[in-house]
């Protein structure tokens, strides 16, 4: 397990301001944020490349907090893989076995190990230059995989690979986890990436760590409206709650529109600010009235952009909203759209921000 104590660090004008996170043995851990949040800082933190003001590091309930990188058994890739240009692939990985004084025939049995792990004892002989982005990666990571680490860090790990080269590493990396039973924290700042690794995640801005849980978790329920933004939610609102009720409660949007929300513990007259991902929005034609949806009202389609997987659709109306829709549906309302359309709004797809 990997656990972090109000950890505190001032680099300049930045300063990551008591992080603590709880990480449990095997779990694949994805930290996201913007760049320039502290994402690759905190990394440094934990595996000693940087030295914390205050707070504590623990691995396996031991703490690390003041002992050397090489003694924290932390394998580290960094974003810029670090390799070494003027050795060979085979010299670069078995690099941190020879600095330790391994024997050549201990050497040898990790080396046949990682490399048959991960497909790259062809690259043995070769150099550096010359390797495509996907094979430097794979070399970083058998760098850090042949020491046997109890945690593996991985810091943008497929930020510089093309689109489909990433999907295949980060593939890759999961079944490699897996397999291992490794601890992994991998740092990026894209949602499809962490949804092709993530068991866990936390969303890391300005210093400090803005919520920590499962992907839905950050994606359906955010804390903030910051978190919410990251998440790509485009529907966000401030208003007013205005009754509470034992089911429900009511909340007056942008001074005008009352929708029905879960019911809340905060008092009526309340300011708060709600969340509708643009998935969960229902567009129908307007003869096609939902009677079992708590709120729904007249809207107009007025832009549209294909985004591939999804229609983005933006309507405007007592409520201006942005609904991603499938392309079947799409060509549905574009074909009612002349005739008016409806968007419904389900009581479980509005979520109010923690304020």
């Amino acid at each position: 397990m990997i656990r972090t104590e109000q950890l505190c660090l001032r680099i300049g004008t930045f300063a990551l301001q008591q992080a603590c996170i709880k990480i449990v043995n095997g779990q694949y851990f994805v930290l996201l944020g913007p760049p320039g949040s502290g994402k690759t800082v905190f990394l440094e933190c934990l595996c000693g490349l940087k030295r914390i003001d205050s707070g504590k590091i623990f691995i396996d309930d031991r703490d690390v907090t003041h002992l050397e990188p090489r003694a924290r058994n932390i394998g580290y890739v960094p974003q810029d893989y670090a390799l070494f240009p003027h050795l060979s692939v085979e010299r670069n990985i078995a690099f941190g076995l020879f600095a330790r004084r391994y024997h050549r025939k201990d050497v040898a049995s990790r080396m046949t190990e990682i490399t048959e792990l991960l497909g790259i004892g062809h690259l043995m002989p070769r150099r550096i230059d010359g390797l495509s982005g996907g094979e430097k990666q794979r070399i970083a990571l058998a760098r850090a995989l042949v020491l046997r680490p109890k945690v593996l860090l991985l810091d943008e790990p497929v930020c510089a690979l093309d689109e489909a080269t990433r999907q295949d590493i980060c593939g890759q990396l999961l079944r490699i986890q897996r397999q291992l039973g490794l601890t992994t924290i991998h740092v990026s700042h894209n949602l499809k990436e962490a949804f092709s690794v993530a068991d866990c995640a936390a969303i890391l801005y300005k210093g400090v760590i803005q919520q920590v849980g499962s992907l839905d978790e950050l994606l359906r329920r955010p804390n903030t409206e910051f978190v919410a933004r990251f998440m790509r939610c485009e529907n966000i609102y401030s208003g007013k709650l205005i009754s509470t009720g034992t089911d429900c409660s009511i909340a007056r949007i942008n001074g005008g529109i009352e929708l029905q929300v879960a019911n809340q513990v905060q008092p009526g007259g309340s300011e708060i600010k709600l969340a509708i991902r643009p998935e969960d929005v229902l567009v129908l034609p307007r003869r096609h009235h939902n009677h079992k949806c708590e709120n729904q009202f007249a809207v107009n389609l007025v832009r549209w952009r294909d985004c591939g997987d999804y229609m983005r659709a933006e309507l405007d109306g007592p409520l201006n909203v942005v609904a991603h829709v499938t392309h079947a549906t799409f060509v549905t309302l574009k074909t009612e759209g002349d005739q008016g359309l409806n968007v419904a709004l389900p009581l479980n797809s509005i979520h109010v921000i923690r304020q």
